[in-house]
């Protein structure tokens, strides 16, 4: 039987659409694991395991799945070591103290003494600990908002992306413990087989990532002013120039980050390029 990479991914929340979004960009078909805790990629040596998060990193660590897609919130937690691959950049998010509206919080030695619910117990521990503060640490599985509105709790750790939840039960976010997004985490000890299926899955994921961060752009320019365009374009190696059928223009195309997108548009429209064209790129192989 042929090597197949075996991957670990959410069973249900926040990262299942991003992993299966992220393996469909990189070629890869497989179903969403609905009723099913493992299924075979048909046109890839890719086997997906539907897991429940928190138990993700163990089998990973016990060789059960090769690799995982995995926020880096939850490798920390459960302080197992794997091997961190490569960060994907969805699913961001922070783990944050959140305390009551009504208290009177002002800085972090306010937690001294204090009780604090969250399931990320060793995380908090170790924040805790390098900012010398003592304080009782709650363990809970799920809804750890609602622990100060039943006295359980005079704050909270737990992951924040749009605070909506912490309005809703009256909480503030007051500081940032860690950030977090989504990885790739590697059992340390893959087999050759696997670690060259890996490569491959890396390459497919780097050209995806690429391409959603540059856009493909296109322009028309009179000759007189290619040369000050092309100075002002930060192209691959270097922008394409095609004449056009009207005498005097060009057709000048290159690529473009997207965080410099607006940026540099202006500058061109106020060097004569005209007809402005962006399009989005599906894949990008450097």
């Amino acid at each position: 039987m042929s090597t197949r990479l075996k991957i670990a991914v959410q069973k249900s929340g926040r990262l299942l659409d991003g992993s299966l979004e992220l393996l469909r960009e990189c070629g890869i078909k497989i179903g969403n694991g609905e009723d099913r805790l493992k299924v075979q990629a048909g046109n890839y040596p890719l086997e997906a395991y539907f897991l429940r998060n928190s138990d993700i990193p163990q089998y990973v660590h016990d060789g059960i799945a090769d690799i995982a897609i995995i926020g880096e919130n939850t490798v920390i937690e459960k302080e197992k070591p794997l091997r961190k691959i490569m960060s994907l950049g969805f699913s961001k998010c922070r783990l944050s103290i959140a305390v009551p509206k009504t208290a009177d919080y002002d800085g972090i030695q306010w937690l001294q003494g204090k009780r604090i619910a969250t399931s990320y117990p060793n995380t908090v521990r170790a924040f805790l600990q390098k900012n010398n503060i003592q304080a009782d640490i709650h363990e809970i599985s799920g809804s750890v908002e609602i622990a100060p509105n039943i006295g359980l709790a005079d704050a909270i750790c737990d992951l924040v992306s749009t605070g909506s939840t912490l309005f809703k039960n009256n909480l503030v976010e007051k500081d940032v413990v860690l950030q977090s997004e989504a990885w790739i985490v590697a059992n340390p000890n893959l087999s050759a087989e696997a670690q060259e299926i890996l490569d491959q899955l890396i390459f497919r994921i780097k050209a995806v990532m690429t391409a959603a961060s540059n856009k493909y752009l296109l322009m028309n320019a009179p000759n007189d002013r290619i040369e000050e365009i092309i100075r002002i374009l930060p192209g691959m190696k270097s922008p394409t120039v095609m004449p056009l059928a009207t005498e005097g223009w060009s057709s000048i195309h290159t690529v473009i980050q997207e965080e410099r997108f607006w940026e540099i548009i202006d500058e061109l429209r106020l060097h004569g390029a005209q007809g402005i064209l962006v399009i989005p790129i599906q894949k990008m192989i450097l």
